[in-house]
């Protein structure tokens, strides 16, 4: 029983600290996550040491709620992507999606390999570079009331094909970590099987639930769509193990399949309380992972800058290649709206210190560089808009 009293403790203390963090963040104008992941820090062993390493061990309560979190994260956003919508984006939210991949994907495994990881881990650490997290973007257009822009819908339909390349990405990543180095022709294999894989069941699933989601309302059960999309959700993960992919991919899979059916914005208000109770666990302890002595020192700080400068141009490089259509403003707003990493970098940097891809210090260069994109990239985009007329529409 004492056991049992001590982990409730703990889940009151980490969820309490995400609600603190995540309150304060937003009151300083910042995205929530950072004061999350903030909280986990001063929680950890880095300062009051109320988490420890071995609360957060692999199988540990907190970990397993992390992993839960984590996956329900992936999910939602699968919930809010639609592969209909990348049918609807222009050609100016196509060439942005892909060449803001492809650019930080570069530049990010080159920065890797120059400090001597080898070419497959070098292309873990790139995966942390390129996906661009929507959410912090969106409530920014939100907030400002620029949705209709047509730099807004251009970031928002880039960010749509961005997210899908970048699960690709991690999947193909992600299945090369078998210590045999960088081979050209398992490079192919792996991402034959990434691509197989995502076609056949995010491309076949989504078809197949459009047809016959109906089927959805014949339970009595009140509660039933959610109980499918959840258990597909929890099988897809699984299964997309089975293949070398990160669980979060057949999540993500799983999220884009419930998407189709008549119940999408029904599970999306279902899912929320999930997401609400247990996001917050896997933020809190990431932020508990960082040992802040890895970042007391100049080669610290100086690696971090680094890879903060990459990340920032990589992403205005790409997502302004794409927009030229839109004009030089045009083009900027859009880049700089790609710019932020926040929840997917995070994301990634945990999963590679869980490979044994990333050093504590590395994973806590990469974690520190989503968090810095996601509060340099709020303002930046505000004044940018504010100063920015009407641009035409894409193509």
């Amino acid at each position: 029983m004492h056991h049992a009293s001590d982990i409730l403790l703990t889940l009151f203390i980490v969820f309490v600290a995400a609600q603190v963090g995540g309150e304060i963040a937003q009151r300083l104008k910042l995205p929530g996550v950072v004061g999350e992941i903030a909280a986990g820090c001063v929680i950890g062993p880095s300062l009051l040491g109320w988490i420890t390493p071995e609360q957060t061990a692999t199988g540990t309560p907190l970990d397993v709620l992390s992993e839960i979190g984590v996956v329900l994260l992936l999910f939602s956003v699968g919930l809010e992507t639609r592969l209909e919508d990348l049918k609807k984006v222009g050609k100016s939210a196509f060439l942005v999606g892909v060449i803001g991949v492809i650019v930080p994907f570069a530049m990010g495994a080159l920065w890797a390999h120059g400090r001597g990881f080898s070419w497959d881990k070098s292309m873990f650490v790139a995966a942390a570079f390129v996906a661009t997290s929507a959410g912090i973007t969106a409530r920014v257009l939100q907030e400002l009331g620029a949705l209709q822009r047509t730099e807004s819908k251009v970031i928002l339909g880039a960010a749509v094909i961005d997210d899908i390349l970048a699960m690709l990405l991690l999947g193909v990543v992600v299945s090369m970590q078998g210590g045999e180095g960088f081979k050209p022709g398992h490079l192919l294999v792996v991402l034959g099987e990434a691509v197989g894989f995502i076609a056949v069941i995010g491309w076949g699933g989504a078809r197949v639930m459009r047809w016959n989601s109906s089927w959805l309302d014949k339970p009595r059960h009140a509660q039933s769509p959610l109980l499918f999309a959840l258990a597909l959700c929890l099988g897809l993960a699984y299964v997309s193990t089975l293949f070398g992919l990160a669980a979060i991919i057949g999540a993500f899979l799983a999220g884009m399949i419930a998407s189709e059916t008549r119940q999408q914005h029904t599970l999306e208000k279902q899912t929320q309380p999930l997401l609400t109770l247990l996001t917050p666990f896997f933020f809190v302890i990431t932020g508990s992972k960082i040992d802040l002595h890895e970042l007391a020192s100049a080669d610290a700080l100086w690696m971090l800058l680094v890879v903060t400068v990459i990340a920032i141009l990589s992403k205005l490089i790409g997502g302004g290649l794409g927009a030229l259509s839109l004009g030089r403003r045009g083009a900027t707003i859009v880049g700089f709206g790609m710019v932020p990493r926040g929840e997917v970098g995070v994301v990634i940097a945990s999963l590679g210190l869980a490979a044994g891809v990333f050093s504590n210090r590395v994973y806590a260069i990469i974690v520190a560089m989503s968090l810095l994109t996601a509060m340099v990239t709020p303002p930046v985009l505000a004044w940018l808009l504010r100063h920015s007329p009407e641009n035409a529409p894409p193509r």
